[in-house]
């Protein structure tokens, strides 16, 4: 049986929320990304051009991360949660990819969005993954989803 971890990042909770029934419906781990210096509602208003959220994905910049999984070798399935920023993960799930050795992981991307579907996300996330990691499914997961409805769809991605 594999070892399954649930990171995510969340702005509002609303990924947060998600990312709990996903560990529950795989019985995996649950590991919050946290940005070093926290978003405020300011930073991630997407509409101003000069916010946070902006200025770093035009920047292509490294989002600083508080706290390290110090056992990610253990896990065989990664599930990664964002919401969607610019049609892409946010930054900050870039600079968690590029901190750890996931080669030989299967990796499964879950999106939170208010209008966006999950599009090139896999693709544009690929270059910051370690060779030999692959990203097995992408899916933005809007609403209330269930415990079932989550281990379905797990299942349907063989993990």
């Amino acid at each position: 049986m594999s070892k399954k971890l649930v990171a995510y990042f969340s702005a509002s909770g609303v990924t947060a929320k998600l990312a709990k029934t996903l560990a529950e419906a795989v019985d995996g781990e649950l590991f919050e990304i946290v940005p070093e210096t926290p978003y405020t509602a300011a930073d991630v208003n997407w509409k101003n051009p000069l916010s946070r959220c902006n200025k770093e994905k035009v920047g292509k910049k490294d989002v600083p991360i508080k706290n390290k999984l110090e056992n990610m070798d253990s896990f065989d399935t990664i599930f990664i949660g964002f919401p969607i920023w610019y049609w892409a993960a946010p930054n900050i799930i870039n600079t968690f990819v590029k901190q750890y050795d996931l080669s030989g992981k299967k990796i499964v991307l879950f999106a939170t969005s208010g209008g966006s579907d999950i599009g090139k996300t896999a693709d544009k996330l690929k270059p910051y993954l370690s060779e030999g990691a692959e990203i097995i499914g992408a899916k933005v997961l809007n609403g209330d989803q269930s415990v079932d409805a989550l281990k379905k769809w797990a299942e349907s991605l063989g993990v």
